[in-house]
């Protein structure tokens, strides 16, 4: 991560420049689509626009549409829609993972509670299911009513893995394939069906998705254990206290001796941990290169997202796709 390059680093703040009249009509479709009656939502709703964030998700449906030539507005509300059901699910998320923090922010759940976080994030679904509606396209209908399932299945499947020790990877896998990389796949192949790109460019467009989300997930499971609180935006170890058996945690588990195994058993399974286990958790995960392992194996996932792309012609938005894919390795937050 270190070594990453001024050019890598910048790709998002291009593909931003890239699509800046679009992103606008994105945010203010997204504003007026949370306005409401009932106050507490968009009271919510604008802690959740001041917490920021990147928009990267909407973004790539921006990106593909533009890749694929696509000349009309279509792809702005469906943006809309994808970041609708990202916040939806980070507000679920929240609530279960007892977060305090969102990008260096209180957490909705932190400053309005529990129960307002779970409704305003079902409203947000609501708005996702009415802007899909409203485009008329059946297959864009299907794409994101099947991705919002599977992240549902993703995030019951990382419920039944924690705090349980035979996790496989395989099984882990599935899961940041169901909670992430879906929502990444459904966001980049809708901005090519609405460009009426064949299918084997859709497919591309989902696989180059896909990948780019597993690589996402990974790099963020990694961060929780090597990065500073302050660049992260949540506090850092939340997923060892929270039990999670991520990736950098299975790498260390798989070569852990006896002791090891025995302080993973006790604070991850048995759930027991003292004030001092976080030092000694990043310390096996030190030992082990978990971190650097689990940046290996994203960039694996990176190359496969970059080879879809192949599917089309070279462009500046696909070189600059390109460029987010190798950023996603190179982040720090």
């Amino acid at each position: 991560m270190d070594g990453a390059t001024p050019l890598t680093i910048d790709a998002l703040g291009r593909l931003t420049s890239l699509l800046e009249r679009e992103l606008q009509a994105t945010n203010q479709a997204i504003v007026a689509r949370m306005d409401s009656p009932v106050a507490l939502i968009p009271q919510l709703a604008a802690h959740l626009v001041a917490a920021g964030g990147k928009r990267l998700r909407p973004l790539l449906t921006l990106a593909a549409a533009k890749l694929c030539g696509y000349q009309g507005e279509r792809q702005v509300k469906l943006a809309a829609c994808v970041e609708f059901i990202h916040t939806a699910t980070l507000l679920h998320d929240d609530v279960v993972d007892e977060s305090m923090l969102r990008r260096g922010y209180a957490s909705a759940n932190a400053v309005f509670g529990n129960k307002a976080s779970v409704l305003v994030g079902d409203f947000l679904f609501a708005r996702a299911f009415e802007l899909m509606v409203e485009d008329g396209s059946l297959e864009v209908l299907r794409i994101l009513c099947s991705a919002s399932a599977t992240i549902a299945e993703g995030e019951v499947l990382q419920l039944t893995t924690q705090n349980d020790l035979s996790t496989t990877e395989q099984k882990y896998f599935d899961v940041i394939r169901g909670k992430t990389a879906a929502l990444f796949a459904a966001a980049c192949e809708v901005g090519g069906v609405i460009a009426d790109c064949p299918p084997e460019q859709c497919a591309a467009l989902a696989r180059f998705g896909m990948d780019l989300g597993m690589a996402f997930q990974l790099v963020d499971d990694a961060l929780d254990y090597s990065a500073d609180q302050a660049e992260l935006g949540k506090t850092v170890g939340d997923d060892f206290r929270e039990g999670k058996l991520t990736y950098p945690v299975l790498v260390a588990l798989a070569g852990a001796d006896a002791s090891e195994h025995a302080f993973w058993t006790r604070t991850i399974e048995q759930g027991e941990q003292t004030e001092e286990d976080l030092q000694s958790a990043l310390a096996l995960i030190k030992k082990h290169d978990a971190t650097g392992r689990s940046i290996t194996r994203a960039n694996q996932f990176i190359d496969s997202a970059c080879a879809a792309l192949d599917a089309f012609p070279a462009s500046e938005m696909r070189g600059v796709l390109e460029d987010v894919a190798r950023y996603t390795t190179a982040r720090r937050f």
